[in-house]
């Protein structure tokens, strides 16, 4: 016991707490010392950002963390990317190693696994690695579409504005609520309508409809020849009684176009009317009374 001094104790009380403090600094950074792991490395052209300690992921499952990045200071565009990942991950050929921008501005790494069950990348292989801009490059490329949008924006803004600001507007408004509560109303009148007039409308209609078809059977029935044979055979009447009136060579012919009878009949009422006017003026000329009988003259 007697090798275990005071300075002995400090010492190895020092070295243990050294060894903590490694230990969970580098279990706060993902990296677990004493859990086996498998190293690769990935070859890009821009590390994009990427750290180290960065987490990696494969199907969204973290799989490893970043252990190193080297830049080829005499080949640019040549960076190397080391990965610690763990043992139990199978890397097929032909898979490779993607740094997505995520929307936050941070960068991750996935290792996009192929499908090839025969062969795998070994223990130190290098992956081919992508980068995938991801939902910025999407970003970067609306910016300029909405910088020559904001004018338009700007000016639909400005007239909206002059609209809303309209002192026109409340009137307006004020209108088209009286029209709906007319519109509200005449609905309801035409409900009535139709609830009540229309049912008796339809049953006149049904009834002038049916008179329509007995009226139509009347029709069917009638004579139509029989009936236009007679009316001609009247009008050739008609025409000939008309034809024997203008003709002088009967009785009515005469009368109506013989000008002796009307010059005689004048002259008759002349006569009559002369003779009406003695009888006013002397009317024992024509007329006598006696009652003891008349005188001879």
């Amino acid at each position: 016991m007697k090798y275990f001094t005071k300075e002995v104790k400090i010492g190895l009380a020092g070295l243990i707490a050294l060894s903590v403090l490694i230990y969970g600094i580098n279990y706060l950074k993902g990296i677990y010392m004493f859990q086996p792991s498998n190293y690769f490395y990935a070859h890009f052209e821009n590390a994009n950002g990427l750290t180290k300690s960065s987490p990696v992921f494969a199907d969204g499952v973290r799989v490893g963390i970043v252990r190193n990045i080297s830049y080829d200071y005499t080949k640019p565009g040549n960076v190397t990317v080391e990965v610690e990942l763990d043992t139990e991950l199978r890397i097929p050929k032909g898979s490779c190693a993607e740094l997505e921008t995520e929307l936050m501005g941070g960068v991750k790494m996935n290792i996009l696994l192929a499908n090839n069950p025969r062969e795998k990348y070994q223990v130190g292989d290098t992956i081919p690695g992508l980068v995938n801009s991801g939902m910025m490059a999407s970003v970067n490329k609306l910016l300029p579409q909405v910088e020559r949008m904001l004018p338009k924006v700007d000016s639909i803004l400005i007239a909206l504005n002059a609209i809303l600001t309209n002192k026109s507007i409340p009137a307006t408004l004020g209108s088209i609520e009286k029209t709906t509560a007319n519109l509200a109303v005449v609905s309801h009148q035409l409900k009535g309508i139709v609830g009540k007039d229309i049912p008796q409308l339809t049953q006149k209609l049904n009834i002038i409809g049916d008179n329509f078809v007995v009226i139509s059977d009347n029709l069917k029935t009638i004579d139509y020849a029989g009936t236009f044979e007679k009316i001609d055979s009247t009008l050739s009447n008609v025409k000939l009684i008309t034809d024997k009136l203008q003709s002088k060579d009967n009785s009515v012919g005469l009368l109506l176009n013989s000008p002796d009878l009307y010059h005689n009949l004048n002259s008759t009422a002349a006569n009559a009317s002369l003779l009406l006017e003695d009888l006013k003026a002397n009317p024992k000329r024509y007329v006598h009374f006696s009652l003891f009988g008349k005188k001879n003259k």
